[in-house]
């Protein structure tokens, strides 16, 4: 759990629609295919009308696995890494997810 100190230094509230709003902002930005690295394990990509969460196969991190909501037990086991991720966020464009993102359209 992050210290009143910790928070001090976060610009927003973590929580649900705090979390899908500031990635939406932040993602319709980026280049279709981008991913937002959450932790090592998780992303979230923008799929032109929200923002949507995706753990990391346990095999390839570097391939997408299968999609999850972001729950309150979630948010509460990764509030460090999603912190530390708004303080230094980092993406990256993944080829796979622009095919799957085609494949939707």
């Amino acid at each position: 759990m992050l210290t009143g100190e910790d928070r001090r230094d976060i610009d927003m509230e973590l929580n649900h629609d705090a979390i899908d709003a500031q990635l939406a902002s932040l993602l319709r930005d980026q280049p279709p295919g981008t991913t937002a690295n959450l932790t090592n394990f998780a992303v979230a990509y923008w799929d032109g009308q929200r923002v949507v969460y995706v753990f990391l196969d346990e095999h390839d991190d570097a391939e997408l696995d299968e999609e999850f909501d972001l729950t309150d037990y979630l948010l509460e086991q990764w509030e460090a890494d999603f912190a530390a991720w708004f303080a230094e966020p980092h993406y990256s464009v993944r080829s796979e997810l622009l095919k799957w993102l085609k494949a939707d359209a």
